[in-house]
């Protein structure tokens, strides 16, 4: 649910677009008219993924509101933004309740395209891997209150549906099940484009399915009690589990990349990196490695920051090794076996 202070910032470029009249919802119409789709995609990682579906099919404009190392919850559009969002016959979101700002965007904007939920038939889950007993902690906490508070927010939030972890898209085979709703969608939403749409989904289809086996090649080739991973915030649980790794945790025990650790949260994850032999800790990109540089050096492991750090809620600028999905991911991987001692094996060639 949007709180009231992120609130106010969409109120007031509202009145700014009812101040600039209506000629958004004007330009979106004459578009359609003439066979042009306007699409508006929320995160990078969306972005990402409908840009390699609509590839160089003319007529078709994606707009990305989120950009490179900014947060997806933090996030508070802009005036261009809301006037993209007001324009578009289709939005593309991540959904899982990731978009805390997005029906407020929508009644700001005056949107009324089509929506691709990308989260559809993806198993959403609840916690991370690793956390067991930090949910079971939560749930004696009292949290059927909570439970009943999200049932009323999900009754006036059309797209926050269930919660849960929000960030799907760590697990390569769920990116691919995103990728072909996404297809889906735009193909029905603009029948003249649809041949484009599906023949570039397959073509992208291949590389994610070739990104996936590589993934798993090196993965499973490291002893499982060796495969343990400490990042800088809880955004990896779909990663873990899709390739056996073990989470041991995170420096912030969130999945919200703005939350702070607590004294005893930082303790408790250095007590748990030093008992289990993990070898380093990995900051992200798009978060203040201060926190993750301490609990390294109060457990006397490596830190991976800086250029090292991990792509986690956020793709990087296009100049980085993290300008798309893929690279994020041959990124990730490769430095996370590199923390186990691994070498990892030649990239397939349509991934280069």
């Amino acid at each position: 649910m949007t709180s009231p202070k992120r609130a106010l910032p969409v109120l007031a470029v509202a009145a700014t677009l009812v101040l600039a009249g209506c000629s958004a919802t004007g330009s979106a119409a004459s578009t359609d008219a003439e066979g042009d789709l306007q699409i508006v995609a929320t995160t990078t990682q969306i972005a990402d993924l409908t840009r390699n579906i609509v590839g160089d099919t003319a007529g078709v404009e994606v707009t990305q509101l989120i950009q490179p190392n900014q947060s997806a919850h933090s996030y508070d559009p802009s005036v261009a933004d809301l006037t993209a969002l007001g324009a578009a016959d289709v939005l593309v979101i991540n959904g899982v309740g990731l978009e805390e700002w997005l029906d407020d965007a929508i009644e700001a904007s005056g949107f009324d395209g089509v929506t691709i939920d990308s989260d559809e038939g993806i198993t959403i889950l609840d916690g991370e891997a690793g956390h067991e007993d930090e949910a079971a902690h939560e749930d004696e906490a009292g949290h059927e209150d909570e439970a009943a508070h999200d049932d009323e927010a999900a009754e006036e939030h059309d797209h926050d549906h269930e919660g849960g972890n929000p960030h799907i898209w760590t697990d390569v085979s769920n990116a691919e099940a995103m990728v072909a709703t996404i297809a889906d969608g735009l193909a029905a939403a603009s029948s003249t484009h649809a041949a484009n749409f599906e023949a570039n989904e397959a073509d992208y289809s291949a590389q994610l399915t070739d990104l996936d086996a590589w993934i798993h090649e090196n993965v499973d080739a490291v002893p499982a009690d060796q495969r343990l991973l400490v990042s800088n915030h809880d955004a990896f649980g779909y990663f873990t589990a899709a390739y056996g790794i073990t989470y041991v945790g995170s420096v912030i025990p969130s999945f919200d990349d703005n939350a702070e650790p607590s004294a005893a949260e930082i303790d408790a994850l250095v007590a748990a990196v030093k008992e289990t032999g993990v070898k380093a800790v990995f900051s992200e990109a798009s978060i203040n490695p201060k926190a993750a540089d301490t609990i390294a050096a109060e457990a006397g492991v490596a830190v991976y920051s800086g250029d090292d750090a991990l792509y986690g809620d956020s793709l990087g600028p296009a100049d980085s090794d993290g300008s798309t999905y893929i690279a994020t991911q041959l990124h990730n991987v490769s430095l996370i076996l590199e923390s186990w001692g691994v070498t990892p094996s030649a990239v397939p060639a349509d991934l280069q």
